[in-house]
């Protein structure tokens, strides 16, 4: 995909994650969709790397909300 798509996903990826993850997180809405593009880049990475290449919109947009996910639980829990 390209790198655009991918900011897009991770915007998305960012408000999901946000949805399934409620909490004060200290940057708000902001810091939780560049979390979220963050997120997206490194699924993205990671399932290439390990052969679960995400088919379709759907596909892509899980791996997106669950790299976003792990960044939001590493900086709400460590980083904050």
């Amino acid at each position: 995909m390209s790198i655009i798509t991918w900011i897009i996903v991770g915007l998305i990826a960012g408000a999901l994650a946000k949805w399934l993850m409620p909490g004060n997180d200290g940057g708000g809405w902001l810091a939780t969709c560049g979390l979220g593009i963050a997120g997206s880049f490194a699924g993205g990475f990671l399932g290439s790397l390990l052969g679960i290449g995400a088919s379709g919109f759907v596909g892509t947009i899980v791996v997106a909300t669950i790299g976003a996910l792990v960044l939001l639980f590493i900086y709400n829990r460590f980083i904050r």
